[in-house]
């Protein structure tokens, strides 16, 4: 059996998260096209009848203008170390501009093979223009591979699977068949709200709020759960709260809608904001994002 570790990087919004729930076959990842929209490593876990590989979403690496900027870099940053194959992706509909190449000089000489690959294919009309891309990236660096993908599409991620197994050597199985991922289902939950909160009100929200699971309890037929929404100020909880609480209800159904996918359940979801200014100064912030590392 083919087993490894796979690590997913590349800037901001290039198809990091979606890329990992096309090859799961399931949402397990939020998406956004809100920056930071990725702040925890993700481990999402492919089975096959001959390979097992563990799939790593890190956050988008970008120019940081806060603490959690250098903390979410830093996680991407890690978890290139010790895996099998680097998968570096790029949003070749804007082409491959200075952060790409920011990533690829502090990727290129860790001794693992990197592939280049070329997401949202779907959206590049002048395909004459794709192959003068590839032709001139090919220059960059030695890539192992070069693969056009549409993430969205699930165009070509077959083809990437196969190539990465050629990358893997034979091993004995890391985790059970069973397993899915190294997030739990709360948190999971919990990051099915912030999906909604950051697809609804778009930039007028910081991917600085945060959801947690409070209670959550299932027997075999429904799943009840609670999300508190944590901010840091009262004028971002009036927005997710919305007009007679209008915006909350939107943003319950829509997660709602997801977890049921998710669990095969029915789903009474119960979502309520709370405020606690100077949290982000705090040590318990970066601790419960999962950001700060025990010996930090």
């Amino acid at each position: 059996m083919k087993c490894g570790f796979v690590s997913l990087v590349g800037r901001p919004n290039v198809g990091k998260s979606t890329l990992l729930n096309s090859i799961l076959g399931m949402k397990l990842a939020i998406t956004s096209n809100v920056s930071g929209t990725t702040r925890n490593v993700i481990q999402g876990i492919y089975n096959d009848k001959d390979s097992q590989i563990v799939f790593v979403d890190t956050p988008g690496i970008h120019k940081p203008t806060h603490k959690l900027g250098n903390l979410m870099n830093k996680k991407a940053y890690n978890n290139t170390e010790g895996v099998d194959v680097i998968l570096f992706l790029v949003d070749i509909s804007k082409g491959f501009g200075k952060g790409d190449q920011f990533i690829l000089d502090r990727i290129k000489d860790k001794g693992i093979p990197i592939f280049l690959l070329l997401n949202k294919i779907d959206q590049v009309k002048n395909k004459e223009r794709l192959l003068s891309d590839i032709s001139k990236l090919k220059d960059l660096h030695d890539f192992e591979e070069i693969i056009p993908i549409s993430a969205m599409k699930h165009d070509n991620v077959d083809l990437l699977i196969n190539c990465i197994k050629k990358r893997l050597d034979d091993g004995e199985a890391i985790f059970s068949e069973e397993d899915l991922t190294n997030v739990t289902t709360r948190f999971i939950m919990a990051e099915f709200v912030r999906e909604k909160i950051l697809e609804l009100t778009r930039e007028e929200i910081p991917h600085t709020v945060t959801c947690y699971v409070e209670n959550y309890e299932e027997d075999e037929e429904v799943v009840h759960i609670q999300v508190l929404v944590v901010v840091d100020r009262d004028n971002i909880k009036k927005i997710i709260i919305g007009k007679g609480g209008s915006m909350l209800k939107e943003i319950g159904t829509r997660a709602r809608h997801d977890m049921e996918e998710f669990l095969g359940k029915k789903v009474f979801l119960e979502t309520y904001v709370k405020t606690l200014k100077n949290w982000r100064d705090e040590e318990k912030y970066f601790l419960e994002l999962g950001l700060k590392e025990e010996d930090e």
